[in-house]
Formats: C-alpha cells, sequence, structure tokens
C-alpha cells in the first residue's frame, strides 16, 4: 500500500471568511504525516492553541494527490520535470 502524505500548515488569514494569508512569510507548517488520520490529530492540535484568534486558519493540503499519475493534472507536471 503506497503512503499517502499529508501537510499540515496554517497561518493568518487576511480576511476570516477567505483562505488568503496575510503574510506567507508567517506560515506555521505543521509537518507531514503519513495518513490522513495523524495529519487531522495535528490539523486538531494545532487549531485548538489558536482558538482565541479568529484570523488562524489550519488546512490539510493532500500531497500523495500532485504524485498521482493516474491523473491528468500529475501527468502535466512530470511533463514540465522533463
Amino acid at each position: 500500500m503506497a503512503t499517502r502524505l499529508h501537510l499540515v500548515f496554517g497561518g493568518e488569514l487576511k480576511d476570516p471568511q477567505g483562505t488568503e494569508f496575510r503574510n506567507v512569510d508567517d506560515l506555521d507548517i505543521v509537518g507531514i504525516f503519513p495518513s490522513y488520520e495523524t495529519a487531522y490529530n495535528a490539523w486538531k492540535g494545532a487549531a485548538q492553541r489558536t482558538v482565541d484568534n479568529a484570523h488562524m486558519r489550519y488546512f490539510i493540503a493532500h500531497l500523495h494527490r500532485l504524485r498521482d499519475e493516474e491523473t491528468e493534472s500529475s501527468a502535466e507536471v512530470q511533463a514540465l520535470e522533463r
């Protein structure tokens, strides 16, 4: 079974209703995790630590989807790497 990597990261948003970060240089990279379950637990911990700041948001990015050779978008990326 292939490892499905997930990136957990977050930062302060310009608008709590959006997804644009106030300053990308200040992003909090929580880590890369080998399963959604471990990524979710890390996301939940980071989100709970910053619950008092309405502008802070954490996200889980599915890194494994970026390298899925079965999908067209990954094939395009591989063509660019050549």
